[in-house]
Parts: structure tokens; sequence; C-alpha cells
């Protein structure tokens, strides 16, 4: 019989799948990354307890191209500077992919909000251009020229938070407590330029990053970086805590209580 491709795999091919998976060469990207300090009390309002708004109420967005062999991939994050227990780090609010692959991997492993998006990285010469769009929305868009070379930084660790949770079946909370992940990156750049530009954020009901204004633009830069990232639990979080932010991760927070039509299975 021919070999039934959703059945069991074997314990040598998921073993050789871990390994392939461990062994992967450095990939590069290519990003632009605009930070800027927005309204102190708007950052506060989108951190799910126990996170807490960092010393400055500053919010980064990164827009890559990664080139993937055979699979070039657009990545990109809006988030928050937070703290969780005296460790300072970044809460991603949405991070567009323009692959499932990429996008699936983290939503259930790490518990990232990771959505099917548009990515865009441009430059020509000295003019860079970059964006994150859904559903025809371009919501955050960068744009500028390059400067000039920025020192290349030390290879350095940056910590992104996330929530992991399961809605529950009934449509009541959670199955289970949900956790807090801290997932640590270990970045290291080959390539910095500083850009001169702004930051245009526009109106979206999918993503509504316009409701972080820029109140001033602290850095703007481009450049090729690689990273690899291993995630740990934290904590368990209290479910009636987190709850009144889920909709941070769906369009339509009633989309968690979608099934099949009667009699369609």
């Amino acid at each position: 019989m021919a070999r039934v491709r959703y059945g069991a795999r074997t314990e040598a091919e998921i073993q050789a799948a871990r390994t392939a998976s461990s062994e992967l060469p450095d990939i590069w990207s290519t990003g632009v990354v605009a930070v800027w300090e927005s309204d102190p009390d708007a950052v506060a309002a989108v951190l799910p307890p126990p996170l807490k708004p960092a010393e400055r109420p500053l919010v980064r967005a990164n827009i890559s191209k990664v080139d993937l062999p055979g699979y070039p991939l657009g990545a990109g994050s809006v988030a928050v500077a937070a703290v969780h227990d005296g460790q300072e780090g970044w809460y991603p609010l949405v991070m567009p992919m323009t692959h499932e692959r990429a996008l699936i991997g983290g939503r259930e492993v790490f518990g990232e909000p990771k959505k099917l998006g548009e990515v865009l990285v441009e430059r020509d010469g000295l003019v860079v251009k970059a964006s994150l769009a859904r559903h025809g929305i371009a919501f955050v868009e960068v744009r500028g020229a390059v400067e000039g070379a920025l020192p290349l930084p030390e290879p350095t660790q940056k910590t992104d938070f996330y929530f992991k949770f399961l809605p529950a079946v009934d449509g009541e909370g959670f199955d289970a407590d949900p956790v807090l992940v801290h997932c640590v990156r270990n970045e290291k750049v080959r390539k910095l330029e500083k850009i001169t530009g702004d930051v245009v954020l526009r109106e979206s009901m999918y993503d509504p990053v316009a409701d972080l204004p820029v109140r001033r633009v602290v850095e703007i830069s481009i450049g090729e970086k690689t990273t690899d990232q291993k995630g740990k639990v934290a904590e368990r979080v209290s479910a009636q805590a987190l709850l009144p932010y889920i909709h941070q991760r769906y369009d339509d927070p009633r989309q968690i209580l979608d099934g099949p039509p009667e009699g369609s299975v």
C-alpha cells in the first residue's frame, strides 16, 4: 500500500526534522526599523497585566524582507516598549507575515500575534520606502533618505513578550490559564545605515496602530541582520485579566467562536 501521508511519522523522521531545524545556517534579512515616542497613556492602555510601561513611551516598527532560499519572506511588527519583572523588552501588537508557514509556527509555539499581510521594503539609491499593509491599507509607512553608515553594534540579546492562550471551546474564556512568554533573540548586524525621514500611520479598523501617534521620531535605520530565538514561559497569568485584551489578536474577536455550519462536516 502506498504511504498514507496523514499517517503517523516514525521516530526517526521526527528526529531528522528536529536536527534539520537546529542546523539551519544564519539567515540574513534587510530591514527598516523606526522608533518613535508616543502618547504615554496610549502605550500603557495596550499592555495586558502583568506587563508595565517602560520608562519611555516608545513604539517600534520593524519592516523586513528575508532572503530564504526559494522562499522569500516579508516580515514585520509593531511593538511597544514594556517591562516584566524587571526585564525590559517589547510587546508586539501585530506581526504581518507574507507566508502562512512563518505565521503558523510563531502563533502556535510562541503566541506571536502574526497575521497574513503585505510587507514592502524598497530602496532606490539613497531613497527608502517601507510599509506594512493589510486589507488594502498601508497602516504603517516609513520613508526617507539614507544619510550615512552607522557603527555596527555588538551582538546583542533582545526580548519580546507574548501571551500564549487557547480560547475556550464553549466560548467562555480560555481552555487553560494563559502563559506569558519571554522570547529572547540573539541578534547580529553586518550593515547599518541611518535614515532621515518620517513615519506615517494610517487609520485601519483592523490594525489600529494610528492610536499610538508619532510624537517624536527617535531613530530610523536600515540594516542587514540575522537572529535566532528561544522562548520560555515566564509565568501563568490571570485569565480574567487577559480576557479584555484578546481582541488584539483578531480582526474580529467574534471569530474565535466561528465554527462550521451544522451538517457541513
